[in-house]
């Protein structure tokens, strides 16, 4: 009689155990130096975001809460009487539309023209292109009080004072703005422009159709900077506009917030959370670009 072999008993592999955090992972994630780190950066959120949180809460108080002490930080009563005075008593919607198209025409104007000097100066060899870099960069450190009061004087000459000229034209060209194309310029292969002129293809159409589409994240990291300026700059549109329908939103909000006496700190919180509200959306849209921007743009 013959005895069928029994088939051979399967066993289950037994699941693999994942490995144990080591010591000194568990010492760097919980020891006193990560505490020490965590702690530091906890008291610098807490310090960057106090003023905008204040701010944004104290919009909706009443004048005489504002102005109590010690202050509170939740409104007891709130109210949205600061906002219907702003819109109330400012022609909002023209100084509005008048911040927008500062900022929009110096953004557009600075980023373009930065990155084409910044191209020059990169990757076409011309003589005095080395003394012209370091003569941009010895720009950067002159303050801007010096050059204000001849900017001014040489608005007034070209009679542009009172006019979107006035204020757009003297930002079109940013020596930070310069360097930071350049250096990011510096890491696009001169293979690729060579090959592009090879096929016929002149500066400017290389500049447009192979350079800058290299260099998203520098170009998003710059605009956002220039429209920020732009868009918060108070001084020189103070000056340089003389009629109220040319007014920017900082300009008005400062003029219509201030009284003889006493200042409406209620319309002046109100005008400046709407204010901040635009950079904020921007900088959230483009905070992933610029962050590439920065961590990409090599300095050499």
């Amino acid at each position: 009689m013959t005895t069928t072999p029994l088939p051979p008993a399967t066993t289950s592999a037994a699941p693999a155990e994942l490995p144990a955090p080591a010591r000194g992972d568990r010492r760097r994630r919980f020891g006193p130096r990560a505490l020490l780190l965590n702690g530091a950066l906890l008291v610098g959120l807490v310090a960057s975001l106090g003023p905008l949180v204040w701010m944004v809460l104290s919009s909706v108080k009443p004048e005489g809460e504002i102005r109590q002490f010690p202050p509170t930080l939740v409104p007891q009563d709130v109210t949205l009487e600061n906002y219907t005075a702003l819109f109330d008593r400012m022609n909002f919607p023209q100084f509005f539309l008048n911040s927008v198209i500062v900022a929009l025409a110096v953004t557009v104007g600075a980023v373009l023209f930065s990155a084409m000097v910044g191209y020059a100066l990169a990757k076409i060899d011309f003589p005095g292109r080395k003394a012209l870099f370091l003569l941009i960069m010895a720009t950067l450190m002159v303050p801007g009080t010096i050059t204000f009061v001849p900017l001014f004087v040489l608005v007034a000459n070209l009679d542009l004072i009172n006019t979107y000229a006035a204020l757009i034209l003297p930002f079109l060209a940013a020596p930070f703005g310069v360097f930071l194309m350049r250096q990011f310029m510096l890491d696009i292969p001169d293979e690729l422009l060579d090959a592009a002129r090879v096929d016929g293809a002149g500066e400017f159409r290389t500049f447009f159709r192979i350079v800058l589409p290299q260099t998203g994240p520098a170009l998003a990291t710059l605009g956002i900077l220039t429209f920020l300026g732009s868009w918060n700059n108070f001084l020189w549109p103070l000056v340089a506009v003389q009629s109220a329908d040319m007014y920017t939103l900082p300009v008005a909000l400062a003029l219509y917030s201030t009284g003889q006496n006493t200042v409406q700190y209620g319309l002046l919180l109100a005008g400046a959370t709407v204010i901040v509200t635009p950079i904020l959306v921007v900088f959230l849209v483009l905070q992933r670009r610029i962050i590439q921007g920065i961590a990409t743009t090599g300095i050499k």
